[in-house]
């Protein structure tokens, strides 16, 4: 299966449109281990997304389409989550240049380029408890699926929350989180959970 750009814009407009509705859950989250801006970050990062492809011409490429979001999210909010996601996305936008249509396989390149992205700018890995310990599995998982869109992100959905419960046994390497040593053990990592209910929220858009 195969989405125009167009398609593509209108999903993600659902899905982020439902995000901000986590933000307590990730300022409660994020505080037990750094500051608590995470849910203020991904609520106005979503909000920030929405208004920029609202913006966009009708004809914009789906490199515009991650260029604007990728720009967006990482101004809308000064956290280091902002300024590596938006990095991703920014380098996703390159990295799709002069595609049209997102199937299996550009939806793959999207994520692969977002994780270099936050792997090279955080000098992070799998492991280092990030959202990377979910991102990066996920991707493995669209990597080997088959079937409908829904049935690859249910797919994907089961494999990133199994990795954000398994971030609670770790201790946080990177970030304010990193500040706290063994009192992180015990919590799961934000932005690793943030990307779960990014994937849930993009699942029900795709099936509305």
């Amino acid at each position: 299966m195969s989405v125009s750009k167009q398609e593509l814009r209108a999903i993600l407009t659902r899905a982020l449109s439902a995000l901000p509705a986590h933000a307590d859950e990730l300022r409660d989250l994020d505080a037990a281990l750094g500051d608590g801006d995470l849910g203020i970050t991904v609520q106005s990062g979503s909000i920030a997304i929405v208004k920029a492809l609202a913006a966009l011409n009708d004809d914009a490429s789906l490199t515009d389409v991650l260029f604007a979001a990728g720009k967006a999210f990482s101004t809308a909010n000064p956290s280091t989550f902002a300024a590596l996601v938006g990095g991703g996305l920014l380098a996703a936008g390159k990295a799709m240049n002069g595609k049209d249509t997102v199937s299996r396989d550009e939806a793959l390149g999207i994520g692969r380029a977002v994780a270099a992205r936050i792997i090279e700018r955080g000098k992070s890995q799998v492991g280092d408890k990030t959202v990377l310990d979910a991102l990066v599995p996920s991707l493995d998982t669209l990597e080997a699926s088959q079937g409908s869109a829904s049935e690859v992100l249910d797919a994907m959905i089961a494999t990133a929350q199994a990795q954000v419960t398994a971030t609670a046994s770790k201790q946080s390497q990177k970030g304010r989180a990193a500040w706290v040593q063994e009192r992180s053990i015990g919590h799961a990592d934000p932005g690793a959970t943030a990307y779960v209910r990014f994937l849930q929220a993009l699942r029900e858009a795709v099936a509305s």
